[in-house]
């Protein structure tokens, strides 16, 4: 079967679709059952939930979604390409029909009649107009402009990570946040390692001054690889074929350490507690990624270094390099001690002074980041992860700015840049791919 270019969209300019002005309830579970739930849509206990980005995350965000409330109702979704809204329909209502199903999601939560499938890339105008929750599981670059259009219609929101690409997409994500925190909405993250119970537990033990004055972060996303790339068929359009490998254009994924490596520079951040860094060196390359055109042109490893005010320094590194160990370690260096983590090992320890270790029995921290969205919502005390999450988006984007400029990047820097990622208007057809940065000739713009 030949495959099928979508329609185009040409009225759709990048004006309309992405915002480039300049300008924690931990654990949370409702006490009881209400008598009256706090938040009802049209008099009953209902809350529609829309998805926006047909993915795999974005299927499995729905499935969490559903499991932490019994009034959510999977009620409207959008994709760019019609089809995979078709095939994540069929798949959530193959799960929710199975043996194996978990009995917390029932096939009730599942309505989305074909008029509530929206394609395109204003499909997400329309699930927003009519949901109460959205979950937001686009590509990177696709995060902003559905934000700002949720929040200014009132909507509860589940973001992925990282909310943007470039500065004038974190500019316009801080401005949403500090609108969602006015309109008391609930904003949570897809920085899944904050709802994590050993992680909260443990830089929660660093943030109290457990390892007294931290003096040092490192921290790995070491990878052996990423998505299968496609191979370009017949049809497809620039606009299409990008998409359809959107890890490897970085205007689409912002470079993997946007993109992937953004959950462990966010360690470094909370390690920090918050405090901002003052400037940034990095280096990268493409070394073992293939020279084709379905990858693209962004690098396979970065290495980065975070200066703070108080002399403490921050560093990663990560890299693509297929038949290599992956790694995802964090070590956080302060003035009595030293703290090892590894989530996926179940590695929770301190060394020196106060010697400590983890003996919390974990948890499901994606379904955690649902649980504590909804029960915030019912509750009415909403949860706004909003500046964190769009502080460590812009860590990890001056990063890749460093490594592909070669230059130093200061937060100040880095927050006002004038770089804009992308195409001027959305529409299938050519998309010109930017050459592979080279240090010290690619231009800081």
């Amino acid at each position: 079967m030949a495959p099928r270019t979508p329609p185009t969209d040409p009225g759709l300019s990048r004006r309309d679709f992405v915002l480039t002005s300049a300008g924690a309830l931990a654990g949370a579970a409702l006490a009881g059952t209400l008598a009256r739930p706090a938040y009802a849509v049209g008099g009953s206990d209902t809350l529609r939930v829309g998805v926006i980005g047909c993915g795999g995350r974005g299927g499995g965000a729905v499935m969490q979604a559903l499991r932490a409330d019994k009034g959510a109702v999977l009620y409207a979704m959008a994709d760019v390409f019609p089809e995979r809204i078709e095939s994540q329909f069929k798949s959530l209502t193959r799960a929710l029909s199975s043996e194996e199903n978990n009995t917390r999601v029932t096939p009730a939560q599942l309505d989305v009649p074909p008029d509530r499938r929206f394609s395109g890339f204003d499909g997400y105008q329309k699930v927003i107009d009519l949901c109460d929750v959205v979950l937001l599981a686009t590509p990177p670059h696709f995060r902003p402009a559905p934000l700002k259009a949720a929040v200014e219609r009132g909507r509860h929101i589940f973001c992925e990570k990282p909310v943007a690409v470039d500065a004038p997409g974190v500019r316009s994500v801080l401005e949403t946040v500090e609108l969602a925190r006015q309109k008391k909405l609930a904003l949570v993250s897809g920085h899944c390692w904050r709802y994590s119970a050993r992680e909260r537990e443990t830089f929660g033990r660093l943030c109290e001054g457990g390892l007294g004055d931290i003096r040092a972060t490192y921290t790995t996303y070491n990878a052996d690889g990423w998505v299968e790339p496609k191979k370009r068929k017949d049809g497809w359009s620039d606009m299409e074929f990008q998409l359809r490998n959107w890890h490897y254009f970085a205007w689409l994924s912002g470079d993997h350490i946007v993109e992937q490596a953004v959950h462990s520079i966010d360690k470094n951040a909370w390690a920090m507690n918050g405090a901002l860094p003052t400037r940034c060196t990095a280096v990268g390359g493409r070394q073992g990624r293939p020279d084709t055109p379905e990858t693209g042109h962004v690098y396979d490893h970065f290495s980065a270094t975070w200066e703070y005010a108080s002399g403490a320094r921050g560093f990663h590194m990560c890299r693509h390099f297929p038949g290599t160990p992956t790694d995802n370690s964090d070590y956080i260096l302060g003035s009595d001690g030293i703290c090892t983590i590894n989530g996926w090992t179940k590695t929770h320890e301190i060394t020196g002074k106060n010697p400590w270790k983890s003996t919390h029995p974990g948890n499901d921290m994606y379904q955690q980041e649902h649980d504590d969205l909804f029960a915030a919502i019912r509750a009415g005390k909403p949860i706004n992860d909003g500046v964190w999450m769009t502080h460590s988006t812009l860590m990890a984007i001056m990063a890749r700015m460093a490594a592909y400029t070669g230059q130093a990047v200061t937060w100040e820097q880095a927050l006002n840049s004038k770089e804009r990622l992308g195409p001027e208007s959305y529409e299938f057809g050519e998309v010109p791919v930017p050459p592979v940065a080279i240090p010290g000739k690619t231009k800081f713009i």
